[in-house]
């Protein structure tokens, strides 16, 4: 038993679309534990200031994982080790243990300085929080620090599976780290408080990293701690990965100004945005993660050895599936927004007026889905090509405009009655207080917006008539989607009358219902208007992907 259980999470999965809906699988299920995770915590908490306290502790300990975990990320150590391993096991080998070495190193100094300096930084960074909110964010977030430590060693290992398509053991992580998250929330919360939460956060990095041990050693890629680091290749990866790193700095720090932002606002605000952002990133994960992590390798490779004819057709390829895939999502998220907040949020001290800001918020956040999920992919174009600079001004300045954006619609939103009636009429919330977070909400989209159309507009340059038949998938997509969901909202009308709205059972069912309704007219259209997207998904599904045969490891080592 244990033997095939190994062998299932060695195996090689050598197909793009079979790799990415495996990702997509695990990412699923992960993101419904995710989804767990936080009904646990909106139940427990509802839209307070504790759930504020847990969620901005996060922010400097995330931003630590994002900058300084970058270095041993896929899209940079992938490129590398298939050049050493062009050169040989044993340069491979000198490469793994010199990266590792000096991550470890950067990422504990870092996390120690963090540490220390934390109790005189909070308050600058929350000034909305008093005194005695600081000292607790400081407490649970020197916690949290353990986290962005496991949680990069475990990064580097998922770069070295995932270069010999190993896809199993990644797509698994995330689940043991929602599931060590849950368990702080149910054992560890009532005993000890708001560390306790941390201290399940700490147990979830613990698995996500302990679980890809045994893949590692089995493909004889182990790193280990070595005291003659080859300093060509800290430099190398460094001067790659610096942009990247700058990159993500910009995004998170962006996001990090808005929670800032909200600190000011009434108590549940920065709940209220967290939660709702990470509703909206659920089809992000499920697809648009997993397709761009699993056709990176392909992309470099391709890129390298100049089949340039190849890696235009999978990118374009790999860019037509994303939009099958979160166009509709986007859509259904804006249309049943209510019913997904309530199904997942609704109960415990999560109460109504929660719900409804929370739906409002999530619904602006949707409107972004679509770009946020093609940038995703973009952006591994541009690094599988080896351009990591440009990428970066493009982030600052879209950063810059959401959190300018954010602040100056907050600002007309408390100022200018007429738009604050305006907005919360079309978002149904004008008898609730606390609606000035859907404004940061809005900023983020249109910053988003901003972001993805300069990026695609970018990459585009570089490959003539890659954007035809990428907006040509996206109206096919659009078309069906906007059908499918004005069945959808039809359908809520017809199963009203049907279902108790009052009971947890009647808002699933009429969620589902609808949905499913929408769906499969959604799918009619497609078949009508001959998508080649559905057609080659219904292949892939055929394939049975998750059959596919291993491969030694022994034999991609020579």
């Amino acid at each position: 038993m244990v033997k095939k259980i190994l062998r299932f999470l060695h195996k090689e999965i050598p197909g793009i679309h079979e790799a990415a809906y495996l990702l997509g699988f695990f990412a699923i299920c992960s993101q419904l534990l995710a989804l767990v995770r936080d009904k646990l915590l909106a139940f427990t908490f509802g839209a307070s200031s504790s759930l504020d306290l847990y969620y901005a502790a996060f922010r400097i300990p995330d931003f630590l994982f994002v900058t300084i975990g970058s270095l041993v990320s896929l899209s940079v150590v992938i490129p590398f080790l298939v050049s050493e391993y062009q050169k040989g096991t044993d340069k491979a080998r000198e490469f793994i243990d010199t990266i590792f070495t000096f991550f470890l190193l950067a990422i504990i100094i870092v996390s120690a300085v963090a540490y220390v300096i934390a109790p005189y930084c909070i308050g600058k960074m929350f000034p909305g929080f008093d005194v005695v909110a600081q000292d607790t964010v400081v407490s649970v977030m020197r916690i949290l620090l353990l986290s962005p430590i496991l949680l990069g060693i475990s990064n580097l290992f998922g770069s070295l599976t995932q270069s010999k398509n190993r896809f199993f053991v990644y797509s698994i992580s995330p689940l043991l780290y929602n599931f060590g998250i849950i368990i702080g929330i149910i054992f560890f919360f009532p005993r000890m408080g708001l560390p306790g939460l941390a201290l399940g956060v700490v147990l979830g990095a613990f698995l996500h990293l302990i679980v890809q041990i045994p893949t590692v050693i089995h493909l004889n890629l182990l790193p280990r701690i070595t005291f003659k680091p080859k300093f060509q290749h800290v430099k190398e990866v460094t001067l790659l990965s610096f942009p990247r790193t700058l990159t993500l700095s910009m995004s998170h720090i962006a996001i990090f100004f808005i929670v800032s932002l909200a600190s000011y606002m009434v108590a549940g605000s920065i709940s209220i945005f967290s939660l709702a952002f990470n509703l909206q990133s659920v089809p992000l994960s499920v697809f648009a993660v997993s397709y761009s992590m699993a056709v990176f390798p392909v992309l470099s490779k391709l890129f390298a050895s100049q089949e340039k004819e190849k890696f235009r057709n999978q990118f374009i390829l790999s860019a037509q599936h994303i939009l099958f895939w979160v166009v509709p999502s986007s859509v259904l998220f804006i249309v049943l927004r209510a019913h997904i907040v309530r199904i997942v949020f609704g109960a415990g001290q999560f109460d109504w007026s929660a719900t409804r800001l929370t739906a409002a918020t999530l619904a602006l956040f949707a409107v972004s889905i679509v770009l946020q999920s093609l940038t995703l992919l973009f952006v591994r174009g541009l690094y599988a090509m080896g351009s990591t600079g440009k990428p970066f001004y493009i982030t600052m300045v879209s950063g810059g405009v959401m959190v300018f954006l954010s602040y100056i619609l907050v600002q007309i939103f408390d100022t200018f009655p007429f738009f604050r009636y305006f907005i919360e009429s079309l978002l149904k919330i004008p008898d609730i207080p606390g609606t000035s977070v859907v404004m940061l909400a809005l900023g983020f989209t249109m910053g988003t917006f901003l972001e993805g159309v300069w990026i695609w507009w970018l990459f585009a340059k570089s490959w003539k008539g890659i954007t035809t038949p990428i907006l040509r998938s996206f109206f096919r997509m659009f078309s069906a989607s906007v059908i499918m969901g004005f069945v959808t909202f039809l359908s809520l009308r017809f199963f009203d009358q049907l279902f108790s709205l009052e009971t947890f059972l009647g808002v699933f069912l009429q969620a589902v219902l609808s949905a499913l309704c929408g769906v499969i007219v959604g799918i009619g259209i497609l078949k009508l208007l001959q998508s080649s997207e559905l057609a080659d998904i219904t292949q892939v599904l055929h394939h049975k992907f998750w059959k596919t045969n291993v491969i030694s490891p022994d034999s991609e080592l020579t």
